[in-house]
């Protein structure tokens, strides 16, 4: 959503003090005070001393568009919709800011088709207006037009190569499309041009893996963790594709790097309790889930059920009963579980 331009007023003027002098007041004078209300945020009183300044000759396209960024902070977005088109009207179709926050407000009631032809018409008056390309790329998306929305962001990158979120912005335009490979290339580009933006190491991950590619995802969030060695979101991150590309193992060794740098990351835990118990290894499953469970984290229980289940269903009855009652140690009140195990724990 466009933000909608400052108004050029006064931060400084005195305050209107009676109607009877509001009578006397030139247009200029009314306006400058509607000015004013609208800095302090008083948008309804504003709205009226614009209609008012409007009526006493002052110039009709600046009623018209602070009229309807009035109406815009009170969200009445209809409202301001139409002030928005009756200053594009009076001035002609010439005032590039009304034209732009018109398409913004399109935008915001769902208008898109329209809100694309409006930003447009502003981009022709003002062709670098990097924010209205950004926006109007918004639009498109939301028509499902994602060669125009690619078109669009590649203007807002040649007006503005600075900005980095225009790589990710564009790379997910990329990516709806499917096209992996050049969104890929995007944010490679970028980080070689932005080194400082360690970020875009961790994203590239992000994509190869939803392309499958998990080796050079998994590279990428190593890259990025020879950067940011203590990052545990990070080593999550590898953990999580590791486990996806099939290597439980060497996922459990992230999780496990994670848990001796913060035990309290209780998800990495939960996280190691259920690749243990998938590969079997169900003392240490345990060892992960109790844990988390220590710290604070519910979904504990369940896991510490499930290596329970485990163990009965594998006869092995006096590794069941300890976990039972190790469990009911973090779980004293939970009446429902030791009912479930009453009659193992009751066993000789």
């Amino acid at each position: 959503m466009a933000k909608m331009p400052a108004l050029q007023v006064s931060l400084f003027a005195l305050v209107l003090a009676s109607t009877l002098y509001a009578q006397t007041q030139s247009a200029e004078q009314v306006l400058n005070q509607a000015n004013l209300l609208y800095n302090n945020n008083r948008y309804a009183q504003a709205i009226l001393l614009y209609r008012k300044a409007e009526e006493r000759g002052a110039n009709p396209v600046a009623t018209s568009f602070n009229t309807a960024n009035s109406y815009f902070q009170l969200n009445k977005f209809p409202e301001a919709a139409a002030a928005y088109r009756k200053a594009v009207n009076f001035s002609d179709g010439e005032f590039a800011p009304a034209l732009a926050n018109l398409a913004a407000v399109l935008y915001r009631i769902g208008e898109y088709a329209e809100s694309i032809a409006v930003y447009r018409r502003a981009l022709n008056l003002d062709p670098e207006n990097a924010s209205a390309w950004i926006y109007l790329a918004e639009a498109y998306q939301k028509t499902g037009d994602n060669v125009g929305a690619l078109q669009a962001l590649e203007k807002a990158r040649k007006i503005d190569s600075t900005d980095v979120s225009l790589v990710y912005q564009q790379s997910e335009v990329h990516i709806a499309m499917e096209e992996f490979e050049a969104a890929t290339n995007l944010v490679r580009e970028g980080y070689i041009k932005n080194p400082e933006e360690t970020d875009f190491l961790a994203y590239l991950g992000d994509i190869h893996r939803l392309n499958k590619n998990f080796s050079e995802s998994a590279a990428a969030y190593r890259e990025a963790i020879a950067i940011k060695p203590g990052d545990k979101e990070l080593l999550y991150k590898l953990a999580d594709c590791l486990a996806e590309d099939q290597k439980p193992y060497l996922a459990m060794d992230v999780l496990n790097q994670i848990m001796q740098m913060d035990s309290g990351f209780t998800d990495a835990a939960i996280f190691l309790g259920n690749l243990a118990f998938e590969t079997a290894w169900l003392d240490r499953a345990e060892t992960a889930y109790l844990l988390a469970g220590q710290r604070g984290n519910n979904e504990a229980l369940y896991g510490l059920q499930n290596v329970v289940y485990e163990y009965i269903q594998k006869k092995r009855m006096n590794e069941a009963k300890q976990t039972i009652k190790k469990t009911l140690e973090l779980y004293p009140n939970n009446a429902e579980l030791r009912a479930e195990f009453s009659s193992i724990l009751e066993e000789e």
